[in-house]
C-alpha cells in the first residue's frame, strides 16, 4: 500500500529532530526512483534540473509548471518530497501565502521560501514578513508541511556571515522550521550558522566533505542542489557532442542502462 501524504510529512519531521540526512535532488519521475532504490530518506526537487527537464534555464519556470512537477514527484515514491520553491513566485507577502497553499496542495512534505527575488535580495523587513506570511498560510492549510527559510545572500553577491545569521536567525523567529543559507563553504561558517540557528535544524548544500564531517558539525540536513542533475546532463551532452562531432562512441563505453534500470523500473509501482 502507498505511503500517505500525512505519513511521509510525519516521516519529514522526525528526520529534521536527530541525525544527518542527505536530501538528494531528483529531476524528474525516473531519477526519484532511483534514489528511493539506493535507500535515501527523504528527497528535494531542484529549480535547476526541473528547468532543464523542460529545455529551460533556471528560473525560467511558472507556478503552475512547478506545481504540476511537484505533484508529480511527491506522488512518485513513497519518500517525502521537499520542493525548491524558489522565491514562492511572487514578491509580496500575500502572494507567498497564496502560492506556498498550493505548494501544500500538491502533496510535498516541505518547502523553502529563498530572499532572492531573481534580481535582487529581498529588504531584511520584507524578507522577514515573507517568511511569516508563508507560515501563517501552512498553518492556515493544518497540512503540517516544514518549512524552510533560506538565506541567499552567499550565492548572490553578499557573503556576509553577520547579516546571513541575522536573516536566519529572523526567519526561524518568524516560523521557519529549518535554516539554510546555500554557498557557505567554510567550517568555521558552518558551526557558526548550526549555533546561531539551534535548536532548529541547520541545512547546507553540499561542499566537499563527508556527511561524518557535515554531522560532527551540527548539520542536520545535507542537499546537493542541482548537482545530480549536472552530471546527468553533463555526461549525456558530452558523449552526444562526441558523436556530432567525431563520429566516435566512447562517451558510450561500459553504458549497461537496460540491465541495470530495468531491474529497478519493473519492479517500481507508484
Amino acid at each position: 500500500m502507498p505511503t500517505s501524504v500525512a505519513d511521509k510529512r510525519a516521516a519529514f519531521r522526525r528526520l529534521h529532530e536527530a541525525g544527518c540526512f542527505v536530501l538528494p535532488n531528483p529531476w524528474d519521475l525516473g531519477s526519484a526512483v532511483l534514489l528511493q532504490h539506493l535507500g535515501f530518506k527523504a528527497l528535494a526537487t531542484t529549480s535547476a534540473g526541473m528547468a532543464w527537464s523542460m529545455g529551460r534555464a533556471d528560473g525560467d519556470v511558472s507556478l503552475e509548471q512547478a506545481l504540476h512537477h511537484f505533484s508529480q514527484l511527491a506522488g512518485a515514491t513513497d519518500l517525502p518530497v521537499n520542493a525548491d520553491f524558489e522565491n514562492a513566485f511572487g514578491d509580496a507577502p500575500e502572494e507567498v501565502a497564496k502560492n506556498v497553499a498550493l505548494a501544500a496542495d500538491t502533496g510535498i512534505a516541505g518547502l523553502s521560501v529563498e530572499d532572492w527575488s531573481g534580481s535582487l535580495l529581498y529588504d531584511f523587513d520584507l524578507a522577514v514578513a515573507r517568511v511569516a506570511s508563508a507560515r501563517a498560510a501552512l498553518d492556515r492549510t493544518g497540512s503540517g508541511v516544514l518549512l524552510t527559510g533560506r538565506a541567499e545572500g552567499f550565492l548572490h553577491g553578499a557573503p556576509h556571515l553577520d547579516e546571513v545569521i541575522r536573516r536566519l536567525k529572523a526567519y526561524s523567529a518568524a516560523g521557519a522550521d529549518c535554516l539554510y543559507a546555500p554557498g557557505i563553504r567554510e567550517e568555521s561558517q558552518i558551526r557558526a550558522i548550526v549555533q546561531a540557528v539551534a535548536p532548529k535544524p541547520a541545512n547546507v548544500l553540499t561542499y566537499g566533505v563527508s556527511v561524518a564531517t557535515a554531522e560532527s558539525l551540527g548539520v542536520r540536513r545535507i542537499s546537493v542542489g542541482g548537482a545530480l542533475a549536472g552530471v546527468a546532463f553533463g555526461s549525456f551532452y558530452a558523449a552526444a557532442q562526441e558523436i556530432a562531432e567525431k563520429g566516435t562512441f566512447g562517451g558510450l563505453a561500459g553504458v549497461s542502462g537496460g540491465r541495470i534500470f530495468n531491474p529497478i523500473f519493473s519492479a517500481y509501482r507508484p
